[in-house]
């Protein structure tokens, strides 16, 4: 087995991403991260950062990517970059064009899109059969009537690159449509349409090793992401079973989408709606990295696999083509509820059953993490906590159009 230590750049414009880097130092590799400047203060691993580099400017624009660019083309006169890797959605875009640039190992800019922009990944889970809601860019007049006289309302406009539920706009006919679209003005080729179909959102985080998805954990949100955002609810979301029906299926459609997009290594995470209409399954996004809202907590919990920790390890074996095996897993099922709190620093002794292995660390919110040999004990702590939360501390804000730290 190759043991020569690497040197990885890793790019994370939100405080995030710690055991990836512990992992990777762990390996014996040297670590240089860059960040937001506005990050340069948080409570980053130092230890296991060689060198940190800081950006002003944190946005994927044309000015802004040629700044990296001009930057890395500095830091490799002297130093080498064996692998670059981009911790959040946000920076997939950077990374790819680094590797582009300068021939590095790794998803280059034409795949990373089908993990990153929600028109390619539509378009290219069509092309491989996999079931998505219809859909339409909103690059002609013709194309933006066509879907409103071919598909019934409601419908959801969405930003092409932006994460989760953010800017997600929901209309109810096709007038509604188009004075969403004219208020896009110049931006409008930057977003979607997509047909509004109720049901369950399930998201399947993964981990794949050669192109092949080696761990995958499937679970259900009790609120959906746009609920959340639109509606003030609170987050929670609950592991299934592996031998659900459901979770079957979705390890199974996971695999085709991870393998459709061209996957090689990393972690994933990919949600679906189980539509209320017809009882299918339809793949709403991907991404090539870890699950936010601390799910990555969750699986680690109730599976014994973190998927920070395990993704710097695949990076590893993948760049010396050394072989990679999952550590020993758990059988247990585990769910997560996290709220906006209206204190800064809420009292969190509510969480006082024996289930409960996490709380979170955060001002402004509230929440906790549950793992147990039942499911039902699961689900019916998360319902009781949900009702404390939402007596006791819930408050609620508007989602933002773009990201903010």
């Amino acid at each position: 087995m190759n043991s020569k230590p690497l040197v990885y750049l890793c790019i994370s414009t939100y405080f995030k991403g710690g055991a990836f880097l512990e992992s990777c130092h762990n390996e014996g590799n040297t670590v240089y991260l860059l960040t937001a400047k506005k990050l340069e203060h948080s409570p980053w691993p130092r230890h296991a950062v060689k060198e940190f580099f800081y950006l002003d400017d944190e946005s994927n624009s044309a000015e802004n990517i040629d700044t990296i660019l001009k930057g890395f083309a500095w830091l490799i006169k002297e130093k080498n970059i064996d692998r670059v890797v981009a911790l959040d959605d946000f920076d997939v875009e950077k990374a790819a064009a680094v590797r582009e640039e300068f021939r590095i190992p790794g998803m280059g800019q034409t795949t990373a899109r089908y993990f990153r922009d929600k028109l390619a990944m539509r378009m290219k889970a069509l092309e491989e059969g996999i079931p998505v809601p219809a859909f339409s860019d909103l690059f002609k007049d013709q194309h933006i009537n066509d879907f409103a006289d071919s598909t019934p309302p409601p419908y959801v406009v969405k930003p092409r690159a932006e994460a989760s539920a953010m800017g997600i706009k929901k209309v109810h006919s096709k007038e509604e449509l188009w004075d969403v679209v004219h208020g896009l003005g110049d931006e409008r080729h930057r977003f979607l349409v997509e047909a509004f179909k109720p049901g369950d959102v399930y998201h399947a985080d993964s981990l794949t090793y050669n192109g092949k998805v080696l761990f995958c954990c499937v679970s259900r949100y009790l609120s959906t992401p746009f609920e959340v955002a639109h509606g003030a609810g609170i987050f929670r979301s609950v592991t299934c079973s592996p031998s659900d029906k459901e979770a079957k299926e979705l390890v199974k459609l996971n695999a085709k989408v991870m393998k459709g997009f061209g996957m090689r290594y990393s972690a994933s995470h990919t949600e679906f709606i189980h539509c209320h209409e017809d009882g299918k399954f339809y793949f709403l996004e991907t991404s090539s990295r870890v699950g936010g809202a601390h799910i990555a907590e969750m699986v680690d919990f109730t599976t014994g696999v973190n998927l920070w920790a395990e993704w710097a390890k695949i990076e590893h074996a993948s760049a010396l083509k050394n072989d990679y095996t999952l550590p020993e897993q758990k059988k247990q099922f585990g769910g997560i509820l996290v709220s906006l709190a209206r204190y800064e620093h809420p009292d969190q002794s509510c969480f006082n059953a024996p289930e409960v292995k996490w709380t979170i660390n955060k001002k402004w919110h509230v929440g906790c993490i549950v793992v147990s040999d039942d499911a039902s004990r699961v689900k019916e702590l998360l319902d009781d906590y949900a009702g404390v939360v939402q007596r006791d501390f819930h408050a609620s804000a508007p989602l933002p159009d773009k990201a903010t730290e």
